[in-house]
């Protein structure tokens, strides 16, 4: 897991500024599955209720609103810790 995009993401000062395939990248390294459907990337996750949907904008960047979504998911399921311990 690249933990200067975990911190990124986590500390929300640069929602806007996340690259998409950083954001994806993250994700898959918290154990999600991906399924792509035209531009829309769908993660799941067993143990996870939410779906995580994001599309990418034309710049290459994450929408910003969608690094939020992400960020509660992770922080709401302390998927931030999981990989603390090793």
């Amino acid at each position: 897991m690249d933990k200067r995009i975990l911190d990124k993401v986590l500390t929300g000062l640069s929602d806007k500024n996340i690259r998409f395939s950083e954001l994806r990248n993250l994700i898959l390294s918290l154990g999600f599955n991906e399924r792509i459907k035209g531009d829309h990337h769908i993660f799941t996750k067993a143990g996870v209720v939410e779906i995580i949907n994001l599309q990418p904008l034309k710049d290459g960047r994450a929408k910003a609103y969608q690094v939020k979504q992400v960020r509660s998911i992770i922080l709401r399921y302390k998927l931030h810790k999981e990989g603390d311990d090793v």
